[in-house]
């Protein structure tokens, strides 16, 4: 039985990771748990699974709690806290559900603990992801990824070398605006952009695959992840959602890994790997498929993946400003604060404005990821 922890076990993933772990007994016990504020829920999953370690950002929530729970479960808070549990001994594998670049400090304390890590947060690797797999090297763990398309990118190559590999399909599902013309943009509300028509997920990240930028965050991701050059990477929108991903090798062979839109399907391999457990989870039924449809993406009506890619060529710090200046943005547009047009159009000012460090050091990386939320903060009081 694999102990595990599970940061951000309140959110769609966090929750899909337990619902795992409920359908498979005996395979994996919680030993940890984390949420950002949702008290209630983190309650009924410690009700239900009795970890030992519990954490909250909130430090007045995390007394609060620890007043409820008595002496029976150590009540942690913060960041500080998120690291304290995966540097636990007890725990051998970290589910990195947290959104956003508060994932960052658990996950490099975590490789350097050396767990095992199933990583379903983009940002951190956006962030920082050449420091953050050199460090993987270094300490000899595998990241598991997590998201879709990465775990089908992973289980395409199957350990192929880089060299290898001639082009990477990035599939997409287009999101909730795919079909909408260009023109309607302009009048489209928050309840709109949070009706994703394939997956049921976060709000931010509903928004950034309104946006298209959830993949461009994927673009570096898996140029990160697999070592492979911004070039060799192609998205590809594929509204039907089947194909998670495919890699074309050198000989011209294209591998591809489908699979029920579920997330519960990458999170279970990316827990059990290298061993594929059985499960009862929906199938694709191929005498009923009539199409599988694809599609170039526009990039004039989604400028958002536009300028992922030039943060991929440009790398450095631009990634880091591009995450933080986008989350910022979206933070603005959830609140109603600025127009879904203004979320690319504030992530655009905030690139050019930044003067980039081609090597960062992880305090260079966290000063460009600061400087740019302020900045996209300021711009977006300018924007209606």
């Amino acid at each position: 039985m694999k102990n595990i922890a599970v940061l951000g076990s309140s959110g769609s993933i966090g929750e899909s990771t337990l619902k795992v772990v409920r359908s498979l007994p005996g395979q994996f016990k919680i030993v940890a748990l984390s949420v950002n504020s949702d008290i209630v829920k983190l309650k009924q999953q410690i009700k239900e699974f009795h970890p030992k370690f519990v954490c909250v950002k909130d430090p007045q929530a995390a007394v609060k709690l620890k007043k409820q729970l008595g002496s029976s479960i150590k009540v942690l808070s913060g960041s500080d806290g998120l690291v304290e549990i995966v540097k636990a001994k007890e725990i051998q594998q970290v589910m990195v559900a947290i959104t956003g670049a508060a994932a960052l400090d658990p996950l490099i304390s975590a490789i350097k603990s050396g767990k095992e890590i199933a990583l379903a947060n983009k940002e951190a690797l956006v962030m920082a992801g050449s420091l953050l797999m050199r460090l993987a090297k270094a300490h000899k763990v595998l990241i598991r990824p997590v998201d879709s398309e990465q775990s089908a990118i992973w289980q395409s190559l199957n350990a192929q070398a880089p060299v290898n590999v001639k082009q990477v399909y990035l599939t997409a599902s287009g999101g909730p605006l795919w079909r909408l013309p260009a023109d309607k943009f302009k009048q489209v509300t928050i309840k709109k952009v949070l009706q994703h028509p394939r997956w049921k997920m976060g709000r931010k990240i509903t928004v950034d695959s309104a946006t298209l930028m959830n993949k461009g965050l994927e673009l570096l991701e898996a140029m990160f992840l697999f070592n492979l050059e911004v070039e060799k990477i192609k998205v590809l929108i594929h509204p039907e959602a089947l194909i998670h991903s495919m890699v074309e090798f050198n000989d011209g062979v294209i591998m591809a890994q489908l699979s029920a839109t579920d997330m519960r399907i990458p999170i279970q391999y990316a827990l059990s790997y290298p061993d594929r457990l059985p499960n009862t989870l929906p199938g694709i039924d191929f005498y009923q498929l009539s199409q599988l449809t694809f599609a170039k993406p526009n990039l004039n009506k989604f400028p958002a993946l536009a300028l992922a890619y030039q943060a991929a060529r440009d790398l450095g710090t631009m990634p880091a400003v591009l995450n933080a200046a986008n989350e910022t943005s979206v933070e603005r547009f959830l609140a109603g604060k600025i127009k879904f047009l203004s979320i690319p159009k504030i992530v655009e000012k905030v690139m050019q404005r930044h003067v980039k460090i081609s090597s960062p050091n992880l305090n260079q990386i966290m000063c460009a990821d600061a400087w740019a939320r302020e900045e996209a903060l300021a711009l977006a009081g300018n924007f209606n």
